[in-house]
């Protein structure tokens, strides 16, 4: 068994949308990214490469490519998840927690849920999403932008000491 942990954080910027775990979220505002900015998907793919100590995000997706710009994090989900299949790793199962002030995301949890089991190919009950204001503290808690944790336990058939 191997564990990862990723981390992703993005400002705010002009829209009226947000992605989160796939999940398309009306709001005043959008994410200022490269890609769509999906901080959720994005702190799980780092906790998957970390795992599976393949590196991060940004030596597969950089964002200096061009080709990656406005990529759906669900498709850097998924060709993670195709390294890992080629590299014997299974998803066991992740955690997650979502920080942000605003707007309320309760009623989006099950859906970024049943959307990330569906990536990974594991049941709804290997996925937690969980959602925390800042208390009004620092730049999330002043909603200047919006962060995730993930921590993912991969399980490998092959034997091995690292």
């Amino acid at each position: 068994m191997r564990i990862g942990f990723g981390y992703d954080s993005h400002r705010f910027a002009n829209g009226d949308h947000l992605m989160i775990g796939g999940i398309k979220i009306p709001h005043g505002k959008g994410i200022n990214a490269h890609s769509d900015g999906d901080v959720l998907l994005h702190a799980l793919g780092d906790a998957l490469l970390g795992a599976a100590a393949l590196g991060d995000l940004g030596t597969y997706f950089p964002d200096t490519d061009p080709s990656y710009a406005n990529i759906e994090s669900s498709e850097i989900v998924r060709r993670i998840m195709n390294q890992l299949g080629n590299a014997a790793y299974t998803v066991g199962n992740v955690d997650a927690t979502i920080i942000i002030e605003r707007p309320r995301l309760a009623k989006y949890l099950k859906a970024m849920r049943i959307h990330i089991a569906e990536l990974l190919e594991v049941s709804l009950q290997a996925v937690s999403v969980k959602v925390k204001t800042n208390e009004k503290m620092g730049w999330i808690g002043s909603e200047q932008g919006i962060a995730a944790h993930a921590a993912v336990l991969l399980i490998t058939s092959s034997i091995s000491p690292f």
